[in-house]
């Protein structure tokens, strides 16, 4: 009995260090969200023009500051970096406390005639749920992001 307790125990172990450890590969994970396509298999969160009620968040600023502005925000949350940026777009990980699953959650800043439109992407790797993670988090960023003073676009 104490063998099989052993056992579990380093296969529970192995199980945290391969989730902790599994290399982010910004090839696989900087996406686009405007050209993803939504997965049956995955929970996610998708916040772009044309998806019903949730077509991206609009702020007053340029897309360069709304990205700038969002990635000072994001950077604020624990366990919480960026894996890769582009001009117009920037890809975070975020980890759980205990065990680290890895949410990626990108971003693009599309221009609007009054700011910019934020498009936001956010997935986990593991798993069927996230239990509504994700979406706590990108609504959580962009309350903070809409409660700063950012400047007009030019």
């Amino acid at each position: 009995m104490v063998w099989i307790a052993i056992g579990l125990a380093m296969l529970v172990a192995a199980a945290m260090l391969y989730v902790r450890l599994a290399p982010s590969d910004p090839a696989v994970w900087h996406v686009d969200p405007l050209t993803v396509t939504r997965p049956q298999d995955k929970a996610h969160v998708l916040y772009r023009p044309g998806d019903g009620d949730q077509p991206g968040v609009v702020v007053a600023a340029a897309p360069d500051q709304a990205l700038a502005a969002l990635t000072e925000v994001a950077l604020q949350t624990p366990r919480v970096r960026v894996l890769a940026e582009s001009p117009d777009r920037v890809t975070f990980v975020a980890r759980s406390a205990l065990w680290g699953f890895p949410d990626y959650i990108s971003v693009r800043g599309v221009p609007e005639s009054d700011g910019a439109r934020l498009v936001v992407f956010a997935r986990q790797r593991f798993g069927r749920d996230d239990l509504g993670v994700n979406a706590a988090r990108v609504t959580a960023w962009m309350q903070a992001l809409r409660a700063r003073s950012l400047p007009n676009p030019s």
